[in-house]
């Protein structure tokens, strides 16, 4: 640890030296800058470094190493561990940096490290184009990517990792490298799953795909239908194209127009279908949905950036989520799943999710450390409340829907998910067969361990 004095030159160079913003305890702006979306965080780092540029993250990375002080990455701050903060510890934030530069005769797009996926689908939806990204607009690219990536879109265009052409990246000793298949190959595989373990991805560039058109299918129904609706939405994957995605969920009735004022605050059954086409395949693909007595319909072409934000949550409520990726989804399971929305906290924006992979997501590569993509579907209780008094229930709840669901898990998890939930879990994220080399990479870039705040690949 280094003294106060020395501690105390370094921050005014720092200071001095930094094209963004430097934040200490005391400072004006520091408590909001500390916040992540998840409320159930509360650390408080020594540093806050708002990087304006890759050169800004070399500086900072540099005054980290001087003072030996352990790094945190923060893109978007959405992921519900809070790895974007660390007590004590430099954070590295990157929200300053969100340019998106789209390529669309190379049908590409760069992206920098802090930017989010409204960003991203902002700036590429004028040309009709669109890669795989996160089902909320507020998620960060970066840890997203980095961390696999599934969405609306991985049943036509693959996992957002295999979308993944080059990450530029600031390493622990403070250099900039250049991952891509030709450079640094072994580090761009280890990009490819292993998420913030092996530096600051300042940017990534990613590939995109046309997408002229998008539609969408949403019903919402009394919960006594679920069974009905969840064995009917499994049969139009079981033999519908790549090209249709969405989820089938439970929720509360949410505050909106569409609901109907009696059925706001209740617990409800709800089906979402996506689709890379027109209205008019999407409803023929969901007429055996359509047929199920519903409460609200909703259905149309819709702008895809608009549906991202569709099932948006604010900042600043309690987060506890998990997930069990699923072997096949036969009747009982989903009997198990529709009964495990009794112990739902309602009403609040909990919601109870089951989504469809395949498609893309099974065909893709499978090199690459990603050991969740074979399973067909994957379960992901996502409990969101206000009150410190509800998390004994929410957190209880998520664990019961693990547990009843165990029996079907293929072992593996999306580790984009899920919070601290302990070395097995991920290792049970990354594949077991690729530990060691990840590790090995890990001990090539980061051999310290200053990168760890993250779902932790310890070096060897």
């Amino acid at each position: 640890m280094a003294s106060l004095s020395k501690a105390g030159a370094a921050l005014a160079a720092l200071r001095e030296d930094l094209v963004g913003e430097v934040l200490a305890p005391g400072d004006p702006g520091y408590e909001e800058a500390r916040a992540v979306f998840n409320a159930m965080v509360d650390r408080r780092p020594a540093v806050i470094a708002r990087c304006a540029d890759a050169t800004d993250v070399v500086r900072a990375v540099r005054f980290g190493r001087e003072l030996d002080l352990h790094i945190a990455v923060r893109g978007g701050g959405h992921g519900v561990a809070g790895t974007a903060l660390g007590d004590g510890a430099l954070v590295v934030d990157l929200r300053r940096m969100h340019r998106v530069t789209v390529d669309p005769a190379a049908e590409a797009v760069r992206v920098e490290g802090g930017a989010t996926m409204s960003h991203l689908d902002r700036a590429t939806q004028p040309y009709g184009l669109a890669t795989t990204g996160g089902r909320a607009s507020t998620t960060g690219v970066g840890g997203f990517v980095l961390g696999g990536g599934t969405g609306w879109l991985d049943r036509a265009f693959g996992l957002a990792v295999d979308n993944l052409i080059a990450v530029e990246l600031v390493t622990a000793d403070a250099e900039r490298v250049h991952a891509s298949p030709d450079e640094n190959p072994e580090l761009f595989w280890a990009l490819h799953g292993g998420g913030g373990n092996f530096g600051v991805a300042t940017a990534l560039t990613l590939r995109l795909h046309e997408l002229p058109e998008f539609s969408i299918v949403l019903l919402l129904f009394l919960p006594d239908v679920g069974p009905d609706v969840l064995r009917t939405f499994r049969e139009i994957f079981r033999t519908g194209p790549d090209e249709v995605g969405g989820a089938a969920l439970y929720l509360t009735g949410p505050p909106a127009r569409f609901t109907p004022p009696e059925l706001v605050g209740t617990p409800l059954c709800a089906a979402l279908l996506t689709y890379a086409g027109g209205e008019d395949e999407l409803r023929k693909l969901a007429e055996p949905l359509l047929a199920l007595p519903h409460e609200v319909e909703l259905a149309g072409d819709m702008p895809y950036a608009d549906v991202q934000c569709m099932l948006d949550q604010p900042a600043g409520l309690r987060n506890h989520w998990s997930a069990e990726c699923l072997t096949g989804l036969p009747d009982e399971a989903v009997d198990v799943f529709c009964a495990r929305a009794d112990g739902m906290p309602v009403p609040s924006p909990t919601q109870h999710l089951l989504f469809p992979q395949g498609g893309a997501v099974a065909a893709g590569p499978h090199e690459y450390p990603v050991p969740y993509r074979d399973a067909p579907w994957a379960a992901h209780p996502l409990a969101i409340w206000p009150d410190p008094a509800g998390d004994e229930r929410a957190i209880g709840w998520v664990r019961d829907v693990r547990a009843g669901l165990r029996r079907w898990s293929t072992g593996a998890v999306n580790l984009n998910f899920i919070g601290n939930e302990g070395p097995e879990r991920v290792r049970a994220g990354l594949g077991a067969g690729n530990t060691l080399r990840l590790a090995k990479v890990k001990r090539r870039y980061d051999p310290d361990n200053v990168f760890r705040f993250n779902h932790n690949i310890r070096p060897v």
